[in-house]
């Protein structure tokens, strides 16, 4: 079992002052108490140890990979050498930091992370800092069968991309979301639930009791979990289309779930990572709210999680050689980081340049990704993805580069939380299907060209993708909070531009959205809107707002 200790740090007596200046009269509706107010979940438990901690300061014995003959700016090929230092690293008891001094490392081989106590760290993501130059795509270099079960999948139902006009009929790559140069996965997990495989069943409990948005579950019977352990909640559609999990999803819109919903009664639709922080017999209190009711008509089981704990990257540059891309889920895997399998995670100061995916996620939980930047001229598929993942933070993201869904929440993310991002080309807010839900997306900056549509400036700021059989596009509750729009092209100063968002996902909140333009907005189902074409002064930050609250 996995046990992690509490550390806690707190905010400054100004930023409080700040965060509750504001009257209640001055807060925007859905904040304020009382019975009418729309359900809004807390997301300050986003991050790591929940938001209550600053990332851990550099800490451990230093692996250089200079030690092991790694040696910058030579134009030779660093690989073997790094490898070493990497597998040294791992030999390391106690927490370790590999280290990369300043320059550029030519590397074609997967950097496989597979232990807890380890960081990635180099001299900086900036001019003179570290570079890690990767010259050759995953499908040239990845040789391992860590990702058998996607290709099957692939292959089984005959995945491709079809488009007749740009004479496009090819299979899908598995780099299109999955993989990277910097590959943290822990050893012994199979990953391929949502692919069908059968997912290894480990000892847990039924869950008898929880309520929504508390801390508190009561189980059915005593276990062996101890105060300390991280555990995950799954829920599954155990009674196919008439489990009371599609009700909790997607409410009265529940009818409308794809297959991949309900045809499967062993498969967790929702997983939340948590840790166990009191045990009073069958009664336990978890670290962060309940995403869902948990009774008789929405059973769950609670399980002893299998994973890294404490694995950073930071201070490093991630760069490609510059191309053109071959089109959608074509990517070659010019992909940099897949942080999988991770609790207490950090992504802190990284650029990726010129990447299919800059980061990629998935099977974790409490990650902070923090200050990354992307950028470069192919057609990226990610930025940052959130997939899969609980209680996510993406903070401070810059996107400066193509990308197709540039802030993406993918299939079964939950009370994740990108904030203070800011998007320069064609941004999309992507909410990928597959029961993501309870997602924020929080003081934002989008930079978008107006197109012209039946006569009127219009934009489509959301994009529900993903598969028919993965819909609706989200789960309830997903929430946008002082969203900027700048239109830098295409509408005449005086005229409304139209926000598009055809087809989302039910009761979603938007609050406050406002720009250099007056906005109209057309997401569909209908979500609870307030402050349309007004931001919102008051708590800029609904995850500082929450998270200054919750601590104080």
């Amino acid at each position: 079992m996995t046990r992690m200790r509490p550390t806690f740090s707190f905010l400054t007596l100004s930023l409080l002052a700040a965060s509750f200046a504001a009257t209640a009269q001055e807060l925007p509706r859905i904040l304020q108490d009382g019975q009418a107010t729309p359900y809004l979940p807390d997301f300050s438990y986003a991050g790591y140890e929940f938001g209550l901690a600053s990332l851990p300061a550099p800490r451990g014995k230093i692996i250089d990979v200079s030690d092991h003959g790694a040696v910058a700016d030579d134009a030779l090929d660093d690989s073997k050498a790094v490898l070493a230092a990497l597998e040294a690293a791992h030999a390391v008891r106690g927490p370790v930091r590999l280290r990369f001094p300043a320059g550029r490392f030519i590397l074609s081989e997967v950097l496989p992370i597979s232990r807890s106590d380890i960081a990635i760290e180099g001299a900086g993501q900036g001019d003179g800092g570290t570079e890690l130059y990767f010259p050759r795509p995953l499908r040239m270099i990845d040789k391992s069968d860590r990702l058998a079960v996607l290709r099957g999948y692939l292959v089984d139902n005959d995945k491709r991309q079809l488009e007749p006009r740009a004479n496009i009929d090819e299979p899908f790559s598995e780099y299109s979301w999955s993989g990277g140069f910097l590959w943290i996965k822990a050893p012994g997990i199979d990953a391929g639930e949502e692919y069908g495989a059968a997912s290894e069943r480990i000892e847990g409990a039924a869950v008898a009791t929880g309520v929504r948005g508390e801390t508190t579950v009561v189980l059915s019977q005593p276990t062996g979990l101890e105060v300390g352990d991280v555990v995950s909640i799954r829920w599954a559609s155990t009674r196919g289309r008439d489990s009371g999990l599609l009700t909790e999803l997607f409410g009265d819109h529940a009818h409308e779930a794809g297959s991949r919903m309900w045809e499967n009664p062993e498969r967790a639709i929702v997983v939340q990572t948590t840790r166990i922080e009191a045990i009073d017999g069958t009664k336990v209190r978890i670290a962060d709210p309940l995403l869902h009711a948990i009774g008789e008509a929405v059973p769950a089981e609670i399980e002893p999680w299998r994973g890294l704990t404490e694995v950073g990257i930071r201070d490093l540059a991630i760069v490609f050689p510059e191309g053109q891309d071959f089109g959608h889920h074509l990517e070659q895997g010019w992909n940099g980081i897949y942080m999988t399998d991770v609790f207490n995670g950090w992504i802190h100061s990284v650029r990726v340049s010129n990447a299919d995916s800059g980061v990629l996620t998935y099977n974790s939980g409490n990650l902070t990704i923090r200050d990354v930047r992307t950028e470069g001229v192919r057609k990226a598929h990610y930025s940052v993805h959130i997939g899969s993942v609980h209680n996510a933070l993406v903070s401070g993201l810059q996107v400066h580069n193509p990308v197709r869904h540039a802030l993406s929440v993918n299939t079964r993310a939950t009370r994740s939380v990108f904030q203070r991002a800011t998007v320069w080309q064609d941004p999309v807010i992507d909410q990928h299907a597959g029961a993501n839900h309870q997602n924020l997306f929080d003081d934002i900056t989008f930079h978008v060209q107006a197109r012209r549509a039946n006569g009127k400036a219009v934009y489509p700021l959301w994009d529900g993708s993903g598969a028919s059989y993965w819909q609706p596009g989200h789960g309830r509750f997903n929430t946008h909070w002082n969203l900027r729009v700048i239109v830098d092209s295409g509408a005449a100063p005086d005229e409304p531009v139209l926000l598009q968002g055809l087809e989302e996902g039910p009761e979603a909140r938007l609050v406050g959205i406002s720009g250099n333009r007056r906005f109209e907005v057309d997401y569909r189902p209908a979500p609870y809107t307030e402050m349309l074409n007004e931001a919102v002064h008051a708590a800029p930050s609904l995850y500082d707002w929450q998270l200054a609250r919750r601590r104080r």
